[in-house]
């Protein structure tokens, strides 16, 4: 275990409670989550240690601290937990930075490596200061919270110091689903607070007004208290007084540099290179770098840890007792003692040998040695891509663009990554500096395709069409050869995405000709990619398709294609439905797999919720559809997402919000979707309609159909479940005949899945009281795979009231058990039509759990919500607390409120009270 750095006062003052919380959790013997939040030098460390300091003494413990900056090596965290731990496999060591194995597999060795060091024992684990975490990292302290076993999973950090480009961004929200995820906020101390920890420090009381000031000059933080009292000449802390009057430093920088002040010139020349290292400082690294003898590095690192400026982290391994310190002596130094440092450890890199080209370039750049500094950029950052690491890569290839902005090949490779981290104006910026400066046609042609790809997910339609044109100019002056025919493939691309099926076969056949000419097997499955994705959205083709995209995922994977095979898995997914639900997770937990080698964050997240979700359609759970949906979505609102996916899933969430008859929440995304550019015009359009219908707002539901169906009328896709969905809606806003066989003739296409056709053409035949041609169509797709559980629960719901037309009432009330049946996990008006029929037929209800109201109606999240509402916060304090946007705080008051049948804040409380 690598040590943690402690505190002035011998006691820890003020977090009791936390870790009461923390310890409650560490012996409970179930696997558990907590996450501690809180600035610079509030006591996130301290609060661990203390827990640590209490555990039983067979308790596994691995702490592991992030670097910071955002160009640390992989699984950063990991690393520096085990270092030096003598049982770690060396072999598992060696798979975990092996570069040739894709991310999915040195994930998996990260948690075979834990769990070898941890077996069955009660076990804690401490990820610190996750916003400087690597992606590696953070996605390991995600899976290590999927683990079962006793054992606490504990992760710090600073919000503050969150931004969306950082891989911690969105982790807690995507915990927050999965998991009852324990949340510590650390606040500064109260003055009575600060009083107690300066009476632990100086070992009596102190006077009221000192405590008061010092309160006041600190702001209350642990840390800048406890530095102040080091601070303090000869440690004499006898009289506080002197410590009130003398001046406080306005930058804890300037306090924290005066515990080196009286540092001798030899030991302050080794703090100072052990500041320009980095977080961890290898001794031998160090004394390569300072040329101290080894005995003289042992005395000055002793005084170093005695002062508590270091602590030993490791075996011949120290770090920083806090970052603050090693920034606040980097900074006072000349900016030649600098680059001389950074010369020297690039020098020892280099002369090892070291294949980390993060810390070369760090260290190039640092010197002043750019044309090295770019060298390795370029190196690392195809290195990274090639791994799959694509936040990383973006990082190195910015850093070298420092230097040479037109670089070609730093352009195309952070184009690249931005685009497969779900940096959709990042990948823009570069795609275009990459194509403005491409020297080849070939290069511009690359250029082009990734282009297309991003304007596809950021729905620049018309900057599609261009680009795609300037492709097809461009196929004619390229060679014949792999060039050419990799064009055609992206032009074969844009036409599969823009629905042009014609041009999609036309220049995928083209493409393929070629491959198969030359033998470009790589092309042919590109070709192949596109082609399969055009059909499978074809009912007449979707066989097809299907068969098309199942032949190559294996060659794809064997070829390391890991974009192709994601692609070619995430349309088998929402393409017609395999046959059985364990097919279907079998293929969308492949898709995520081979997303993840690829560093495909739109497929690896956005797809792969969206797949849970149709998952939950297909299994008749409605709840576990929106959950999966809410999920995926607050993943990505963490990514400020912008384009195609993050409006997929507000579109999709909106039609179950439909369902389940939550009205409000469909309002407030349409309100959030109409305020956004790129939101498809029949998304808006339907959804508007379909609301106002459940409204019964005829006025807004006719304005809104008359615009939709202008809006179909001008592109080429329709939709047999938006049609379904619509039609439903407008019979029960009581629309007139005329208008539903408009709505029909305008909703429903030859492209649509025959079932849904023949399901709309019922539902308006049942409408017009033609009942024995509506029976014969609800009767006829009454076990269609291609309709969900609950839309053959209506099926079968229509032909039941066709029946009881006919007077036919024993066949009806078979039909309604079997509809009770498909409905059983779904809601909202489906099963409204339910209840109708069982009315109808004079039947009893169907038993139902007896009704849950009060506080025990509340979610535990809610519950969690309410209590800090009867403590009064506001919307925006509940939002800061618990880590959610100030909307979806919103969302839970208003569910509350609901649920308790209260329509107060205060009433809240009272009730909440009670309960």
């Amino acid at each position: 275990m690598r040590a943690i750095r402690g505190g002035a006062s011998p006691v820890m003052i003020g977090r009791e409670r936390e870790l009461r919380r923390l310890a409650q959790l560490a012996s409970a013997r179930v696997p558990a989550v907590a996450v501690v939040a809180g600035e610079p030098g509030i006591g996130k460390t301290r609060l661990v240690q203390e827990l640590l300091d209490a555990l039983p003494e067979r308790t596994v413990v691995l702490v592991g601290q992030a670097e910071p900056g955002s160009l640390s090596r992989p699984y950063e965290v990991l690393l520096d937990a085990i270092d030096g731990r003598a049982e770690v496999d060396e072999e598992h060591l060696a798979a975990l930075g092996d570069p040739r194995r894709s991310p999915v597999e040195r994930l998996h060795t990260g948690l075979a490596i834990l769990a070898d060091l941890v077996g069955d024992s009660p076990a804690v684990i401490v990820f610190e200061d996750l916003h400087w975490a690597d992606s590696e990292s953070a996605a390991l302290f995600e899976r290590i919270a999927d683990q079962r076993g006793p054992r606490l999973l504990v992760g710090t950090y600073r919000p503050d110091e969150v931004t969306r480009r950082q891989p911690v961004a969105g982790l807690l929200a995507r915990l927050e689903r999965r998991h009852a995820v324990a949340h510590v906020r650390l606040d500064r101390l109260t003055p009575s607070q600060t009083a107690a920890l300066l009476a632990a420090a100086t070992g009596g009381p102190v006077p009221m007004r000192a405590a008061t000031s010092l309160h006041h000059r600190t702001g209350g933080n642990p840390f800048f208290l406890e530095e102040l009292l080091r601070s303090m000449p000869g440690r004499d802390l006898d009289n506080l007084d002197d410590l009130v009057e003398q001046p406080l430093p306005w930058s804890l920088a300037d306090l924290l540099r005066r515990q080196t002040d009286d540092l001798d010139p030899v030991s302050h020349r080794i703090v100072e290179a052990a500041a320009v290292l980095g977080h961890r400082v290898p001794f031998d690294l160090l004394a390569g770098v300072t040329g101290a003898t080894e005995d003289e590095l042992i005395r000055v690192l002793r005084d170093l840890v005695t002062r508590g400026v270091l602590v030993e982290s490791g075996d011949d391994e120290f770090a920083f007792r806090h970052a603050l310190f090693r920034e606040a002596i980097a900074d006072q130094m000349l900016g030649r003692q600098r680059r001389r440092l950074h010369e020297a450890a690039l020098e020892v890199l280099l002369g090892a040998g070291s294949s980390d080209p993060a810390m070369v370039a760090h260290h190039a750049r640092g010197a002043g040695r750019y044309d090295d500094m770019v060298a390795a950029a370029r190196r690392g950052a195809a290195l990274y891509l090639s791994i799959g690491s694509a936040y990383q890569a973006l990082q190195l290839a910015e850093l070298g663009l420092e230097e040479v902005p037109e670089d070609p090949e730093l352009l195309a490779a952070a184009a690249r990554a931005a685009w497969l981290a779900g940096l959709l104006d990042d990948a823009v910026r570069y795609g275009r500096g990459w194509r403005g400066v491409a020297a080849t046609t070939t290069d511009r042609a690359e250029s082009l395709y990734v282009l297309v790809r991003v304007a596809w997910e950021s729905r620049e339609w018309d900057e599609m069409a261009d680009l795609t044109r300037e492709i097809e100019a461009l196929i004619e002056e390229l060679p014949r050869g792999a060039d050419q025919a990799r064009a055609m493939t992206a032009v074969a691309q844009s036409s599969m995405l823009r629905d042009d099926l014609p041009a999609t076969m036309r220049w995928t056949d083209r493409a393929l000709a070629l491959a198969q000419e030359l033998d470009l097997p790589r092309v042919r499955l590109a070709a192949l990619v596109e082609k399969g994705s055009a059909l499978v959205e074809v009912p007449a083709r979707a066989a097809e398709g299907r068969a098309i995209l199942s032949g190559l995922v294996d060659e794809a994977e064997k070829a390391g294609e890991w974009v192709l095979a994601a692609r070619a898995l995430s349309n088998l997914v929402q393409g017609e439905p395999p046959e059985s639900p364990a097919e279907f997770a079998e293929l969308l937990e492949r898709m995520r797999t081979d997303a993840e080698r690829a560093g495909f964050e739109s497929l690896a997240v956005a797809g792969y919720f969206q797949g849970r979700a149709r998952l939950a359609m297909r299994a008749g759970d409605l709840d576990a559809a929106v959950e999966a949906l809410e999920e995926g979505r607050e993943r990505d609102r963490g990514f400020l997402r912008r384009g195609r996916w993050a409006r997929y899933h507000e579109v999709f969430l909106a039609g179950l919000y439909l369902e389940a008859g939550e009205l409000g929440n469909v309002e407030r995304l349409v309100a959030e979707l109409a305020a956004v550019h790129g939101v498809p015009a029949t998304s808006m359009l339907g959804l508007r309609f379909h609301l106002a219908c459940r409204r019964g707002d005829a006025a807004t539901a006719e304005s809104a159909l008359d615009e939709l169906l202008a809006e179909m009328a001008r592109q080429s896709w329709r939709s047999g479940s938006m049609a379904h969905d619509l039609v439903s809606a407008a019979l029960e806003l009581g629309l007139g005949l005329a208008r539903l066989d408009t709505m029909a003739a305008g909703l429903v296409g030859d492209n649509s899945w025959g079932a849904y056709r023949t399901l709309v053409d019922a539902q308006i035949a049942e409408a017009r009281g033609r009942h024995g041609e509506a029976l014969a169509g609800y009767l006829s797709i009454v076990d269609a795979e291609i309709l969900p559980p609950p839309v053959r629960g209506t099926v079968r719901l229509g032909a039941a009231r066709c029946l009881l037309a006919a007077d036919r009432r024993r066949e009806a009330a078979a039909q309604v058990d079997a509809a009770a049946a498909l409905l059983a996990g779904w809601g909202g008006w489906r099963v409204a039509q339910l209840a109708q029929a069982r009315a109808m037929l004079g039947l009893a209800p169907a038993e139902a759990a007896p009704a849950v109201s009060g506080p025990a109606a509340l979610t535990p999240r809610e519950r969690e919500v309410a209590l800090l509402i009867s403590d009064g916060l506001t919307n925006t304090e509940l939002a800061r607390r618990l880590y959610i946007s100030p909307k979806t705080a919103a969302v839970h008051v208003s569910n509350i409120l609901r649920k308790l049948g209260v329509s107060s804040r205060t009433e809240v409380g009272a009730v909440v009270g009670r309960g």
